[in-house]
């Protein structure tokens, strides 16, 4: 499961990254996103244009948007199959723009975990494969939402927590954002860990834990020799 990542870097810095799409000028760097918050997104509606949509997939179909507090991730293996998925896999995908995620690590003959904060060891943004949906609440407004897309781990991330959310190569954003219907087939071979020799991990903050903080506090790393990985 990810249930909290970050977006530190500037606007300039993420055009610098992605000079395919466009990006809002000015937004608030973020140490601690939550799941019902606003979140950074480019999706497949032919505009190639960043915008926020919240974390937490509402599908079309639901009666009531509580739905998407339980929908934040959906699982690799099983979109296809899934109801509240399989319809967006085919058709409403999405780049969900990131720079690290945060895993809970369980102590061995402790009842605490230890959050690691999981980025890549250039420090350049990156994008989580995401699903999204619009959907039309009672009053007639739209409200767009998504969510990330999880697999197995890889090895460094395997030692923390056994899932992860599928990081996209760059040279997969154009499949994966066509505008077109796309075989499940076709996307699945998208959907796989991401390489762990080009990933680091270390322990942060239980600060992150709650919502609520933000800041650079959220990701100083803990130097107490116990939580190292290795």
């Amino acid at each position: 499961m990810c249930g909290r990542f970050l977006l530190t870097v500037n606007a300039e810095m993420l055009r610098e990254a992605f000079p395919q799409f466009r990006f809002p000028a000015t937004y608030a760097p973020r140490y601690n996103i939550a799941p019902g918050q606003p979140v950074l997104v480019v999706p497949n509606d032919g505009t190639e244009e960043g915008t926020f949509f919240l974390w937490g997939l509402i599908p079309s179909w639901a009666k009531d948007p509580s739905i998407g507090n339980r929908l934040i991730n959906a699982r690799a293996e099983t979109l296809a199959q899934k109801p509240s998925f399989r319809a967006a896999y085919r058709y409403r995908r999405c780049l969900i723009l990131a720079d690290g995620f945060y895993e809970w690590r369980k102590l061995p003959g402790k009842r605490m975990k230890i959050p690691y904060l999981v980025r890549l060891k250039s420090g350049q943004p990156f994008a989580f494969a995401g699903l999204w949906e619009e959907w039309h609440a009672p009053d007639g407004s739209q409200v767009r939402t998504c969510t990330i897309i999880t697999t197995r781990p890889n090895e460094l991330v395997a030692r923390i927590h056994n899932r992860m959310p599928v990081i996209l190569s760059p040279d997969a954003y154009a499949t994966w954002l066509s505008t077109h219907p796309q075989s499940p087939p076709t996307l699945r071979s998208l959907l796989t860990p991401y390489p762990a020799e080009e990933m680091e991990a270390y322990a942060v903050s239980r600060r992150v834990n709650d919502a609520r903080n933000e800041g650079p506090e959220c990701i100083e790393p803990l130097t107490d020799d116990g939580f190292a990985l290795g």
